[in-house]
């Protein structure tokens, strides 16, 4: 097992990192899931072993897209909500980064197909990270609008997973589903509460972040056919490598040891304690990993925020899928603290600490 590098000894002594971005506000969020509720009593209808999903993974349901829905529609789903829950005016967005593994196809990117459904004059790019993928288009969007090179940045996360998950993998296959998650982001210039000091305001945006990879353990979570390494095929077909391959046990290790390494490092970092953290996001992998988590972590369950039960795992989608309903649910006010977390194939993660 490779080991977990966070620091090296000269940033330890002297960081070279800015790793904050403050002043960046999330004016809205949106999530949007497939109609279609798949239980996991329809999965063993197909030969899967309903109670083992439940023992091993904690899912109860995950959404699946029909055939004729693309990533691209799940992805203008949630924007379009997002919009409207922020409030904004369409043709403001001058910047689109969606987050996906499964793309609508090779070229022109997903975000290029939302940025024509939306109708507005902005920048459109795809980031592949798969579960970490919405942490990187986030924490880059911020460090766009922080710099001036984006008024009103989309940042969304949607992925159908249905379509490259293999249903004769007794164990992948029931782990995973489609959705998509968006949030619009900008410079904070209002005044929160009706004040007018900004001094004694405390600010928006990223206390600390960071992105990393362990890509010497690639093949643990890979889509072995149908890129330049390994066109699709016959011969690919034939040996399903056009579906994604999980090492789960290695996977789950590496998250396990992973997550309260790195909460302790960012909360250092941000210059915090995990105790000051009012909401927890973690990619909504598998129960287990997230139950070892919070036991590793020592921090109060209820302070983790949930819905794995009843999505699965999404991918891209998984933390801004939470991020809104958190939002909606009113766990989430003005001033709270929010680690966002992401973790997954490459294999990469993300996290970074929000203030509202």
């Amino acid at each position: 097992m490779a080991s977990i590098s966070t620091q090296t000894e000269s940033e330890q002594a002297v960081s070279p990192f800015n790793r904050e971005v403050l002043g960046i506000r999330i004016l809205g969020t949106g999530s949007y899931a497939p109609d279609n509720e798949v239980l996991n009593e329809d999965l063993a209808q197909m030969g899967f072993d309903a109670d083992w999903i439940v023992q091993r993974t904690g899912i109860l349901a995950r959404r699946h897209a029909p055939e004729d829905q693309a990533t691209s529609d799940l992805a203008i789903g949630a924007a379009e909500l997002c919009i409207q829950n922020a409030g904004v005016n369409v043709n403001d967005i001058d910047m689109i980064f969606v987050a996906t593994m499964t793309p609508d196809h090779y070229t022109p990117s997903t975000a290029c197909l939302v940025q024509r459904h939306l109708g507005c004059v902005a920048s459109a790019v795809d980031m592949n990270a798969a579960c970490s993928g919405f942490m990187y288009a986030l924490i880059t969007g911020c460090q766009f609008v922080k710099s001036g090179s984006s008024k009103l940045a989309l940042i969304v996360g949607a992925d159908k997973m249905s379509c490259v998950v293999d249903d004769r993998d007794m164990k992948t296959f029931p782990l995973f589903g489609d959705g998509a998650g968006a949030a619009l982001i900008s410079l904070d210039t209002e005044p929160s509460d009706g004040q007018s000091d900004r001094e004694s305001i405390a600010p928006k945006g990223i206390l600390a972040w960071r992105l990393a990879s362990a890509g010497e353990l690639a093949h643990t979570l890979v889509v072995p056919g149908g890129g330049s390494r390994k066109p699709c095929s016959e011969a690919v077909v034939s040996v399903r490598d056009q579906y994604l391959k999980m090492e789960g046990k290695v996977v789950f290790k590496w998250a396990v040891r992973l997550i309260p390494e790195i909460i302790d490092t960012i909360c250092a970092d941000a210059g915090i304690t995990k105790e000051e953290i009012d909401l927890f996001i973690l990619h909504q992998a598998n129960r287990r990993i997230l139950d070892a988590a919070i036991e590793n972590v020592g921090i109060e369950a209820d302070r983790f925020f949930v819905n794995l039960d009843r999505y699965g795992n999404t991918s891209a989608a998984s933390i801004p899928v939470a991020l809104d309903e958190a939002i909606q649910q009113g766990r989430i006010k003005p001033g709270s603290k929010v680690m966002l977390f992401g973790f997954g194939a490459g294999l990469s993660w993300g996290v970074c600490i929000y203030q509202f």
